[in-house]
């Protein structure tokens, strides 16, 4: 008799370690919304994602492991505002799933929550790499994940009716820790307001908006185009009349051309996570803006 409760007991328990069968396939194309579904999801999703920290979301190739997730999601997650326009559609198609195709019920895209920056005037691609609706990289502002976060847990509920009650607390119950941890940033960040900065790209525009750090230039010369060597040189002449208090660039990025700036205009290279899984303190959507800012204030000392 005991051997058989025993044998019920570590059923009961595996069965309570397995995602449920209920539960919704999710694709989420970069791992700060892969992050996101998982925090209001629980364990009614079972999230894959497409890209990690130390690729460019630009630029990634729809292989066949991918187009099998992509077959059998339920819910795509995706950036949108173009910024998957190189992969996304040829993923979509191969994948044959309607759907996750766009515009239908299990489509997402995380930037119809929110109001892009840099929204162009004009259309040219001799401007570089530009994004037609406005900037993309709108996940480095707290304040754009807290809006995406409550459109994500409707979009849950409604393709997964029966875990609305559970979607609806677990989506309080993160606003309310986000609300806390923003306000706790903003203040420790204070130091940084008004702080000269050297970016990369353009994907860290949000970051500096939202804590007022100071943009004096980009290290690429158009949005995607990297810098050459005369670029390079006529932007040592220009800062050095306003000189830059950091360097900053992401964790997929080459970090050649920054440091050959750095030793040039004596501005520390600070190396941030981007996104979750960019440092080995950055594990979830919390750590990573932990992390992006104490190793923003360090460099700043």
């Amino acid at each position: 008799m005991k051997k058989i409760i025993r044998g019920a007991l570590a059923l009961l328990l595996i069965t309570l370690a397995l995602p449920s069968q209920a539960a919704i396939r999710v694709l989420a194309t970069t791992a700060d919304w892969g992050a996101l579904t998982k925090e209001l999801g629980g364990d009614r999703v079972d999230v894959y994602t497409a890209t990690t920290a130390m690729q460019d979301v630009h630029r990634v190739e729809a292989k066949p492991s991918l187009v099998a997730r992509a077959r059998t999601a339920n819910l795509l997650v995706a950036n949108g505002a173009e910024i998957e326009a190189a992969w996304l559609p040829v993923l979509l198609q191969e994948s044959g799933n309607g759907r996750i195709q766009r515009g239908a019920p299990g489509y997402f895209e995380t930037a119809s929550a929110v109001t892009l920056a840099e929204v162009p005037s004009k259309l040219d691609r001799a401007l570089g790499d530009i994004h037609p609706l406005g900037n993309p990289h709108i996940h480095l502002d707290p304040r754009n994940v807290a809006a995406i976060a409550k459109a994500l847990t409707a979009k849950l509920s409604a393709i997964d009716p029966a875990g609305s009650d559970y979607y609806a607390a677990r989506g309080a119950d993160f606003g309310k820790r986000w609300t806390e941890a923003t306000g706790n940033w903003q203040a420790k960040a204070a130091p940084l307001r008004d702080v000269p900065v050297v970016i990369m790209h353009r994907d860290q525009v949000y970051l500096c908006r939202w804590l007022g750090m100071r943009e004096l230039a980009s290290i690429e010369p158009k949005p995607g185009l990297p810098p050459s060597a005369g670029y390079l040189g006529q932007l040592v002449t220009r800062l050095s009349a306003t000189p830059p208090k950091l360097i900053l660039v992401n964790a997929y990025n080459d970090p050649k051309a920054a440091k050959w700036l750095s030793e040039r205009v004596d501005a520390p290279v600070v190396v941030l996570p981007y996104s979750v899984g960019g440092s080995p303190a950055a594990k979830d959507l919390f750590g990573l803006f932990d992390d992006t800012i104490d190793k923003l204030l360090g460099a700043a000392k």
